[in-house]
């Protein structure tokens, strides 16, 4: 049974002096999410594949005030479990712990049936949106146990929820995504600082909704920073004893 919280009103200093990785944060939600965490105090580590993109956004972040960010420069269609480890023992060097980690990265691969779909192009969906961040989460949880309330927040979808025709390896995707987040929550249920909740962020206004809905006009969908309050309040010690639970985004 999926939650909302709509209405959460994040105090200005809700993550003060937390360290927060978010994947995907040159862009779209992931951009948005980047900036919103820093703007309530977080020092965020931005990890994406275009280093242009995390550099503008790491200069966003440093002219509102924010503390200054740090860049992991990351191509999760084709990281390795060694290039997971090392970025784990920098993040460790750097900060010694980790707070926080929003599975944002994603792709769509294709929307089309199942009988046409591309092999090489559903292993590539899974491999961006499942299995790197399996790995990534593997390769944080010793960080993320030093923390003293850690959030893992994995991205979900309606089509992760109920299956939909030509929605292909997205939709199987994210009905792993939603697996992983259940079983990673009920390992650390009790015996863990860990908590770990998925988001469905609903149809919003990022380059993957205009792939996957070309005619639709962006302005009817809302716009990435109308749905912080859920990654905010998810993110915050506010949040703290919620566990395993699948949120939306939008009403």
């Amino acid at each position: 049974m999926s939650e909302t919280i709509t209405d959460y009103a994040a105090p200005a200093d809700l993550l003060n002096d937390k360290i927060i990785l978010v994947t995907g944060a040159g862009d779209g939600i992931g951009r948005v999410a980047a900036k919103t965490y820093a703007a309530h105090g977080a020092t965020v580590i931005l990890l994406g594949r275009t280093v242009p993109k995390l550099e503008a956004v790491y200069d966003e972040i440093e002219s509102a005030g924010g503390a200054k960010p740090a860049i992991l420069p990351v191509d999760l269609t084709s990281v390795k479990w060694e290039e997971l480890e090392y970025l784990a023992q920098g993040v460790d060097q750097e900060f010694g712990r980790l707070d926080g980690l929003l599975h944002n990265a994603g792709v769509l691969g294709q929307r089309t049936p199942i009988a046409n779909y591309h092999y090489a192009t559903w292993q590539q969906v899974m491999q961006i949106n499942v299995n790197a961040a399996f790995g990534l989460t593997k390769a944080m949880m010793p960080l993320l146990e030093q923390s003293k309330a850690a959030s893992v927040i994995f991205t979900g979808s309606g089509v992760g929820l109920k299956g939909r025709a030509y929605w292909g390896a997205y939709s199987v995707s994210k009905f792993a995504t939603e697996g992983m987040m259940q079983v990673l929550a009920d390992e650390v249920e009790g015996v863990s600082n860990i908590r770990a909740n998925s988001i469905n962020p609903g149809a919003t206004r990022t380059n993957m909704r205009a792939a996957a809905y070309p005619a639709e006009d962006p302005q009817t969908v809302a716009a990435p920073e109308d749905i912080m309050p859920t990654y905010l309040y998810l993110m915050g010690d506010d949040s703290i004893g919620v566990n395993g639970k699948q949120f939306n985004a939008q009403g």
